[in-house]
This record gives structure tokens, C-alpha cells and sequence, in this order.
């Protein structure tokens, strides 16, 4: 799904845990955990232990799950191992599904054979298989069927699910803005950096909700902190223009230069361009010839000019530094 860069659980039973009774030894205490499924009533708190959880209930908690965390679950207890099973054999299909449509593992990329598997890992309940699914809908052109199995995932409280939900809205013929927004909020207080990038350009464009900048600004800084990289962009154009945040250049120039270092094309033009302000030359050239390769053809010029300032040994040295350049980690 294409993205723009810069704008011109409520049906589920609720369950809490058990008190934990403490013991009181040598002034220490000590907290007892109950779980065991052979726990007589009276051993437990009122009769009940995690134990009593309804399979179906169970499911809907572990949709999400990852294979870790299923094998984790699964010692739990007896119950919670037979009513994770079918979960713990879609992550069998998901990881096959995954290996068809990458060709990975000596595997051969094969579109409809991941689709079957991810099929299969979703008709056992992982949330995580849907979102695959959905995917490659989406890019098959069936996106009526990708939003199915997203809304499906969404409703189970999958995040990745929920923000891949509110961006098909916002693609959809006709766009459903006002769903997009309810979907990516709830994502985005989950903390999923791609759907608060998503969220703030929203409330920036006024496509959903009323335009506010401020709140706007807040979400880029969010996903920005969470390695977003065109959130870090984005939070450096705010504050050079002062757009939801006080102007501050100095903390534009953090942002920009941080957005740079993760891999950001336009950022690494913008850092070049500052660099070459301030007399930083050959600093200047690196960014910009990183812009460059990333496709800016007009850092190119800029570049070129510099370099004509420059020794052959200071140029030599220049590109010996951008061929071993390595962008940061981010979440693109």
C-alpha cells in the first residue's frame, strides 16, 4: 500500500486475574501462584483458576500470539496446551505461507500457495495468518477479501491487523476516512508506530477527524521515537516551519539528521544542504551523494559543485565513506 510522506476488544469477556494469596515466612513473603488443573475448588480463590477459561475465550486471547509466546502459554497448564493446539499448528502454515511468498528455506516463490497456507493458519484462528492473507489480497487486487480478513484480525486485537485495516479505508473506492481513523487509533494507543505515522498524517490532512495539527505532531514524535522513519522526516519539517510544534532548528536539525542515518533519501538531500550551509563539506558531500544513489537527482548538482572544492584525496576519501555507509535499523 502506498503511503503518503508529507500532506499538500469490545465483544470479549473480560477476565481478571486471581488474587494472589502470600505466605507469610521469616517476614517475608512469598506470592503462590495457583494453576494446577488438579487444584481442588477450595484450593483456589473462590473455586476458579486460569485453568476454567472457556476454549473459545482462550483462543480469542492467544489470536495473536506468536510461536514463543504459544509455547509459553502452553505450560500453563493441561487445558491451555489442548486449547492452544490448533493455534500452535496455524504457525506451521503461517511459517510455510511466509516461505512460499518470499522463496525462502529452498522454496520457490509461489503467490497462491502462500495464500493456501496463510488460508489454512486463518481457518485455525491466528490472527497473524489473516493479516498474511489480507496481504496478499490486497495485492492480488481482491481487496474486498484483504479487508475481510483484516477487519476479522482487527476484531481479535491485532494491531498490525488494525492499522492495515484503517489504511484500506483510507485507499477503498469509495475512501471511508471516518472508519480508517476508529481503526487506527485503536492501533496506534497499541503502539504500532506505522499506524501512528498513519494517524497523525490524518489528523493533519483533516481526512477522518477535524484537522489538528498539535495532536498531529504528537503522533509523528510517537512513531518517530519508535524508529519510524518517515515519522522522523516529518518531525523534523514540523519544527523547522513550527507546524504543531514550537519552531526549533536546532531540533529540526536532530530530526533531519536522525531521519538521514535511518535511510531517508529527502532527509539525507536536506542533511547535505544544511552541512553545505555551515561549511561542512566533505560531510555535506556524503549525505548527498547517499541522496543521490537513493534517486534524488538534485542532490547530484549540488554535490558536484562541492566536489570541484575539494582535493582528489578528500574526494577518494568521501566516496570510500559512502560505499561503506549502513543506514541505522528502522520500521520503514
Amino acid at each position: 500500500m502506498k503511503q503518503k510522506t508529507w500532506p499538500n476488544r469490545s465483544d470479549g469477556s473480560r477476565f481478571k486475574s486471581l488474587p494472589l494469596p502470600y505466605t507469610k515466612s521469616n517476614k517475608q513473603y512469598t506470592r503462590t501462584v495457583l494453576i494446577s488443573p488438579s487444584s481442588s475448588p477450595s484450593s483456589t480463590t473462590n473455586g476458579r483458576d486460569f485453568s476454567m477459561l472457556p476454549f473459545d475465550i482462550l483462543t480469542k486471547i492467544a489470536a495473536s500470539f506468536t510461536l514463543p509466546n504459544l509455547h509459553t502459554a502452553s505450560l500453563v497448564c493441561k487445558s491451555w496446551r489442548d486449547g492452544l493446539r490448533p493455534l500452535r499448528e496455524a504457525m506451521l502454515f503461517l511459517k510455510w505461507g511466509k516461505k512460499f511468498k518470499h522463496g525462502r528455506g529452498g522454496v520457490k516463490p509461489n503467490l497462491q500457495k502462500a495464500l493456501d497456507s496463510f488460508l489454512k493458519g486463518a481457518a485455525l484462528g491466528s490472527s497473524l495468518a489473516m493479516v498474511d492473507a489480507g496481504l496478499v489480497y490486497w495485492e492480488l487486487g481482491f481487496h474486498d477479501k484483504a479487508i475481510e480478513f483484516y477487519l476479522k484480525a482487527a476484531c481479535l486485537g491485532d494491531s498490525a491487523a488494525q492499522c492495515n485495516l484503517g489504511i484500506s479505508y483510507l485507499q477503498s473506492e469509495p475512501p471511508k476516512p471516518m472508519e480508517a481513523i476508529k481503526w487506527l487509533i485503536q492501533a496506534s494507543n497499541a503502539g504500532h508506530v506505522r499506524a501512528q505515522y498513519q494517524l497523525a498524517l490524518c489528523l493533519h490532512q483533516g481526512r477522518g477527524a477535524e484537522q489538528n495539527l498539535r495532536e498531529a505532531a504528537k503522533w509523528y514524535l510517537k512513531a518517530a521515537a519508535g524508529g519510524y522513519v518517515r515519522a522522523m522526516y516529518n518531525v523534523a519539517l514540523c519544527y523547522s516551519v513550527g507546524e504543531g510544534l514550537a519552531q526549533s532548528h536546532p531540533q529540526a536539525r536532530k530530526w533531519m539528521k536522525r531521519a538521514a542515518d535511518h535511510g531517508h533519501n529527502k532527509a539525507q538531500f536536506e542533511h547535505g544542504l544544511g552541512l553545505f550551509s555551515e561549511g561542512e563539506m566533505m560531510k555535506a558531500v556524503v549525505y548527498l551523494e547517499l541522496a543521490s544513489r537513493s534517486g534524488e537527482t538534485a542532490a547530484t548538482h549540488v554535490k558536484n559543485v562541492i566536489l570541484q572544492q575539494l582535493s582528489s584525496t578528500s574526494r577518494d576519501r568521501v566516496m570510500v565513506i559512502a560505499d561503506n555507509w549502513r543506514a541505522l535499523p528502522s520500521t520503514r
